[in-house]
């Protein structure tokens, strides 16, 4: 385990959410940095991510009245103060002790969804307690009833939609943690299967990853559209499908009765030489232009401006993942609040730059390709 995160002086608070990088990293073991930080095998994609969007440029315009900016949104059927979600990652308790609590109390702060996942290390009665508007990412696991159950209890502690990960059969070849040997410590458990267990993710072997073995045990490989019908009739909460990147799926989830996709390549971790989510975006909201299905996106998004051109190109929001960890990992509860204001600010800011006083002129603005980047974010 790491130790809790000292509190950052005033003088010591980044300026960006993407100075929290080399935060979280100095403040974790190298094994769960690579863990948190890792891609697929070569890491194509995950580099091929932010390299998507810092290709995207954005057209402003100019003469609107932005003395003030409306960043409020309605992502699925939540209200949220910014089009933002708070990702489904897993395991928050291997990167400070309070894990998805201190998470989960940030998004309240920010006025934000939190994602809790299959494999949080907090359980769904703790975290109802935060009162953060929850949703619940499903893996589709092996045991339906386990499944079953998982949704049950989703559904008891009041969480306002199911998103199920579509794209993880089985998890990536993710190197960085097969050469790690790496495996979860003792005290990092999944609270919510079989009282915590976690089994095979703590056993540690040479050039395998234990958490990647534990998954390829649970997650089912052979799951289809036709269960995702089945889940649909057996559950109350609106459902949201994630890891789409072609069209047609996207549109197969609509007719399935999905009320929102998630534009995503799981932060490159999943296929390496999957398209990048932000390149994908423009055809799946083409795909869904007047159907009641929202899109969203997650993989990349490192700014307020990266949220901006993710809604200049029909996205409704974003999922943030790894930042929201940094922050957490540097700094606990505050520092993931911290990161989720500057992501705030970020936005209003860009917003009255490129001429918008709210999301639905956002959603009206042109992109424009650059001839190549000059930069990097991490």
């Amino acid at each position: 385990m790491n130790p809790p995160a000292t509190p950052l002086a005033v003088s010591q608070l980044p300026l960006s959410v993407a100075e929290y990088a080399d935060l979280a990293r100095a403040a974790l073991a190298p094994d769960v940095w690579d863990w948190l930080a890792g891609g697929a095998e070569q890491e194509r994609t995950l580099a091929a991510n932010r390299a998507a969007f810092d290709r995207l440029a954005l057209v402003p315009r100019v003469l609107a009245d932005v003395s003030a900016t409306d960043t409020s949104a309605t992502l699925v059927r939540s209200r949220a103060a910014l089009p933002v979600a708070v990702a489904p990652v897993a395991y928050h308790r291997l990167f400070h002790p309070e894990g998805e609590l201190a998470s989960a109390r940030a998004a309240a702060a920010a006025g934000v969804p939190f994602t809790v996942g299959t494999l949080s290390s907090v359980g769904f009665e703790d975290l109802a307690a935060t009162g953060a508007t929850l949703w619940f990412q499903l893996y589709w696991l092996r045991d339906r009833g386990r499944l079953l159950d998982l949704v049950a209890a989703a559904e008891a502690a009041g969480s306002e939609c199911l998103l199920v990960t579509a794209d993880v059969p089985y998890m990536g070849r993710r190197l960085r943690d097969a050469r790690n040997a790496f495996a979860l410590p003792p005290a990092v458990r999944a609270a919510l299967l079989d009282g915590g267990a976690a089994g095979r993710a703590h056993r540690a072997c040479a050039a395998v990853s234990a958490v990647a073995a534990h998954t390829a045990e649970l997650l089912s490989p052979a799951v289809t559209w036709a269960d995702l019908a089945w889940l649909r009739d057996r559950t109350r909460l609106p459902l949201v499908v994630k890891g789409v990147l072609d069209p047609a799926d996207a549109a197969r989830a609509a007719d399935l009765g999905a009320e929102a996709v998630v534009v995503s390549n799981h932060g490159g971790r999943q296929l390496d030489r999957a398209v990048p989510s932000v390149t994908a975006l423009p055809a799946v909201a083409e795909a869904l232009a007047g159907r009641d299905c929202q899109v969203l996106l997650d993989s990349g998004v490192r700014s307020g401006s990266d949220v901006l051109t993710a809604l200049a190109l029909g996205a409704t929001g974003v999922l943030l993942g790894r930042p929201a960890i940094w922050g957490l990992a540097a700094g606990g509860e505050a520092g993931c609040a911290h990161v989720l204001a500057l992501l705030a600010a970020e936005l209003r800011h860009a917003l009255g730059l490129a001429g918008c006083a709210d999301l639905r002129a956002a959603a009206r603005l042109r992109t424009a390709f650059l001839p190549c980047p000059t930069w990097s974010a991490p």
